[in-house]
């Protein structure tokens, strides 16, 4: 499979039904010394109510373990994460 067509695949979470976009809406989060993935920033779309933005120290992520199924026009995952904005430093 190229990227270019896993990137087109929308990101469904499974338990509820709720949908995340797409994956090229995401950013890859790997482990520069190893390669490792560790998962996909979620960008949130965010409405023109202020008070809703969320702490800037935390990123909602899926882990890479969370992916159930890359089916041919969805990817199908478990639960999102946070990862605090200071530990993702250690993987830049």
């Amino acid at each position: 499979m190229l990227l270019s067509e896993l990137a087109q695949k929308e990101l469904i979470q499974v338990e509820e039904g709720m949908r995340y976009g797409f994956l090229a809406d995401t950013d890859l989060l790997f482990n520069h010394k190893t390669g490792e993935i560790i998962g996909f920033e979620i960008r949130k779309k965010l409405g023109k109510n202020l008070f809703r933005q969320k702490d800037q120290d935390s990123i909602e992520y899926i882990p890479w373990h969370e992916i159930v199924l890359v089916g041919e026009d969805r990817i199908l995952f478990g639960k999102t994460h946070e990862l605090d904005r200071k530990d993702v430093t250690e993987y830049d």
